[in-house]
């Protein structure tokens, strides 16, 4: 007996996944984060991505302490930066719990934006001054600040949201005898 006639007219295929047995849709939305943050979220990429290729083209440095710090900075952007934009544009987002994705937006947008300051400041003092790397030094700089404005209007949009609070219950209630 073959099981295609005992499985074959019971079995269908899911309707809500679209794409057949054992694969999901992917979409892609700009919508997610606010229309202030995309264009915020997308600059954070590519200027991180800019910085990183303008410090890759530096071929000597006298001094590459700063050089290397900044190097691995703005790759680390980079690949976070890109991680979250993968995730706020994609189906992805859906499937996961979007307070973790915020919270976790916050975090890593802070930590980048703070830790590319430092970079571009480390960079900047130790650098020889050739093309490549002031160019990569104003891209990290720019980076920076792109990353701290995000920020900030994560801030903004947390502050604005209506604090949901528990209605407060009158002491006099928790007092009383249940029973009489």
């Amino acid at each position: 007996m073959d099981n295609g006639e005992v499985y074959n007219p019971t079995t269908e295929n899911d309707p809500a996944r679209g794409n057949g047995p054992g694969r999901s849709s992917c979409s892609f939305s700009l919508a997610r984060p606010s229309r202030r943050r995309a264009p915020l979220k997308l600059a954070e990429l590519v200027l991180s991505l800019v910085a990183f290729i303008c410090e890759e083209v530096v071929s000597r440095c006298t001094q590459c302490g700063g050089l290397y710090f900044f190097e691995f900075i703005s790759c680390s952007a980079f690949l976070l930066s890109l991680l979250v934009v993968i995730v706020y544009f994609t189906s992805l987002y859906d499937k996961v719990d979007q307070n973790k994705v915020k919270k976790s937006d916050v975090y890593i947008t802070a930590v980048t934006g703070v830790m590319f300051l430092i970079a571009s400041i480390t960079f900047a003092c130790t650098s020889d001054r050739t093309s490549p790397e002031t160019a990569a030094i104003v891209f990290g700089f720019l980076a920076s600040i792109v990353f701290l404005i995000d920020v900030g209007l994560l801030k903004l949009e947390n502050d604005r949201k209506p604090q949901t609070r528990k209605p407060q219950v009158a002491g006099t209630t928790l007092t009383q005898p249940l029973n009489g």
